[in-house]
C-alpha cells in the first residue's frame, strides 16, 4: 500500500486554553498539531504554503463557516471539523450543509475529541492513497476491443450525472471503471465515496450508509455522518449491490427517488446531492425472479448497465497488465522490478484467472516476493497457474508468502484431513475474488452436519438436535434456510 506521510493537525480557536489542551492530547497521541487564533491566519497559510494540514479543527466564531466555504473552494478533500456550542444547532446544521467532516460539541470530553480527529485523519490518508493511486497509475489498461467499448462508454457519460450499473466477475475493476465515471463527469471536483455493501454486517450497515443520531442505539455516543454525507456533490459507489439486504433495498430507492433520507435514530429529513454508481457480480434479473432484490430498485439503478469484461474475454492485455503490475509491485515494496520471459507471459495468458485482473495483480506481487530470480521463467509462476503433481495445492496468489508456505506445509502434512479441504476449498474461492466465502462455507459445513445428524437419527430433528447440540427452533430454521427439506 502507498505510504503517506502524516501532516499536521491545524487547530482554529481564539480560546487559549482550548489550543493548549488539544494540542497537549494531539502530542501524547502523537500526532502533528499547529495553532490559530484567528482564520485569516489560516487562509494565509493555506495560500502561501505548498504542504496544507490533515485535518482542520475550526471553532464555529472564527468564523467558522466562512472559513469552511473557502477551505472547501480549494481544499475539497480536507476534513474540516467544526466546534460549536451544545446550544447552537442551526450552526452545527449549517456546518454539515457546507461539507464539515463532523462537528465537536463544547464542552467536549477530551478523549472522544482525539478519537473523532483520529477517524477524520484516517479518513484523509485514505482518500491521499487512493488519490496518488490514480495520479501514478492509467486510470485503466486495455488494448483489447471489450475494453475499448468500455473506454467509449465512459466518454459517452462523461457529462451526465445519469445512474449506472456496473456489472461483471469479482476482481474484474468494476471500482476503477467508477472512479473513472466520477473523475470525468461534472462532480470531478467533489468526493468520491466506496462501500461495499457485502463487506459490512448487515446491523451496521444502514448506519454506515445513512449515519446516525446521537443516542439512535447502544454506543452511539455522537451523530455520525454516513456515506451518503460524506458523497455529498460527489458520486457514492454501492458495491456488490446485489447483497444489500431487502430492508435496506426499500430505504435506498426511497433516496433515490425523492432525494432525501433520514439517519438512524433521526426525525429531520437530509437532502442527498450525490450521484449512485452500482456494481455486481451477480444476476440481479435472477434475484428479482427469485424475490432477493427488489424490481423498482432495480430499475430505478439500472438505467445505464456497463459491462465489464472478464479477464479471460481480453487475454491480450494479460501481457501489458503483468508488466504493469510487477512495476507497481517492486516499487511497493522498495525493491528491483522483476522481468518476465514471453514463455512465461504465454503460461500467464493460457490461465483462466477466475480472480480476474485482481488476481493477476496479486499474482504479481507474489512473484516479486517469492520468484528466485530477476528474470521470471514459466517454473517461477506460482502454483495454480502451473499445472502438475508438484502443485496440486490450494492457490497462492491472494495469501502473503509467508502464508503460502504454511498453507503448502499444512497441506502436504495432513492431505486427507477435511481442514486441508476446508482450507483449499476457502482459499480458491478468495483467489476468485469471492466477497461471500464465510457464507458460501458456512452453509455448506451446517448443511452436511444436520444432514448427517438427521441420518443418524433417521429423519427425527428432535434428537438431532440433541445429538447436535442446538435448540429445536435452531434446526428447524436452519433447515428452511439451507434449502434440506427436499433432501
Amino acid at each position: 500500500m502507498t505510504e503517506v506521510t502524516l501532516k499536521q493537525i491545524w487547530i482554529v480557536d481564539d480560546d487559549q486554553s482550548i489550543r493548549f489542551v488539544l494540542e497537549k492530547a494531539l502530542m501524547r497521541e502523537d500526532l502533528p498539531s499547529r495553532s490559530f487564533t484567528n482564520a485569516r491566519e489560516v487562509m494565509t497559510a493555506l495560500e502561501e504554503e505548498s504542504d496544507g494540514p490533515q485535518v482542520l479543527v475550526s471553532d464555529i466564531r472564527m468564523p467558522g463557516l466562512e472559513l469552511l466555504t473557502r477551505v472547501k473552494e480549494k481544499h475539497p478533500g480536507l476534513p474540516v471539523i467544526i466546534m460549536t456550542a451544545f446550544s447552537d444547532l442551526d450552526s452545527a446544521v449549517s456546518a454539515f450543509q457546507g461539507g464539515a467532516f463532523e462537528y465537536l460539541p463544547k464542552p467536549f470530553d477530551l478523549p472522544k475529541a482525539i478519537e473523532l480527529i483520529r477517524r477524520a485523519v484516517e479518513e484523509s490518508q485514505r482518500e491521499e492513497v487512493a488519490e496518488q493511486a490514480m495520479a501514478a497509475a492509467p486510470e485503466m489498461l486495455g488494448q483489447a476491443p471489450a475494453m475499448q467499448d468500455v473506454f467509449r462508454a465512459i466518454g459517452r457519460l462523461s457529462q451526465s450525472n445519469v445512474t449506472v450499473m456496473i456489472t461483471g466477475e469479482s476482481g474484474s475493476g468494476k471500482e476503477l471503471v467508477a472512479r473513472a465515471l466520477h473523475k470525468h463527469s461534472p462532480r470531478a471536483t467533489g468526493p468520491f465515496v466506496a462501500i461495499n455493501t457485502a463487506a459490512i454486517p448487515k446491523d451496521l450497515l444502514e448506519s454506515e450508509l445513512f449515519g446516525h443520531e446521537r443516542g439512535a442505539f447502544t454506543g452511539a455516543q455522537t451523530m455520525r455522518r454516513g456515506r451518503f454525507e460524506q458523497a455529498e456533490g460527489g458520486t457514492l459507489f454501492l458495491d456488490e449491490i446485489g447483497d444489500m439486504p431487502f430492508d435496506l433495498q426499500t430505504r435506498l430507492l426511497r433516496v433515490l427517488s425523492d432525494g432525501h433520507f433520514y439517519r438512524v435514530g433521526g426525525h429531520n429529513a437530509v437532502k442527498a446531492n450525490v450521484r449512485v454508481i452500482a456494481a455486481t457480480h451477480q444476476d440481479l434479473e435472477q434475484r428479482v425472479k427469485e424475490g432477493n432484490f427488489r424490481e423498482d430498485l432495480f430499475h430505478r439503478l439500472n438505467v445505464i448497465r456497463l459491462r465489464l469484461p472478464a479477464l479471460r474475454e481480453r487475454r491480450e492485455d494479460i501481457p501489458v497488465l503483468t508488466r504493469y503490475f510487477l512495476q507497481q509491485s517492486a516499487k511497493q515494496l522498495g525493491v528491483e522490478p522483476k522481468r518476465i520471459t514471453d514463455a512465461a507471459i504465454a503460461q500467464l495468458a493460457s490461465f483462466g484467472f477466475p480472480g480476474n485482473v485482481r488476481q493477476l495483480e496479486n499474482i504479481c506481487h507474489w512473484l516479486t516476493v517469492m520468484a528466485p530470480a530477476q528474470l521470471v521463467e514459466p517454473k517461477d509462476l506460482p502454483p495454480e497457474i502451473v499445472p502438475g503433481p508438484a502443485h496440486a495445492i490450494a492457490p497462492a496468489s491472494l495469501i502473503e508468502p509467508s502464508r503460502v508456505i504454511e498453507a503448502m506445509q499444512k497441506n502436504n502434512a495432513s492431505p486427507e484431513s477435511w481442514e486441508s479441504g476446508l482450507e483449499a476449498e476457502a482459499l480458491e474461492l478468495l483467489a476468485a475474488g469471492r466477497h461471500d466465502v464465510w457464507e458460501q462455507l458456512t452453509k455448506k459445513f451446517e448443511s452436511r452436519l444436520i444432514l448427517t445428524a438427521l441420518a443418524n437419527t433417521r429423519g427425527r430433528r428432535i434428537e438431532a438436535a440433541q445429538k447436535l447440540g442446538i435448540g429445536r427452533n435452531t434446526i428447524t430454521r436452519k433447515i428452511q434456510e439451507l434449502k434440506l427439506d427436499s433432501h
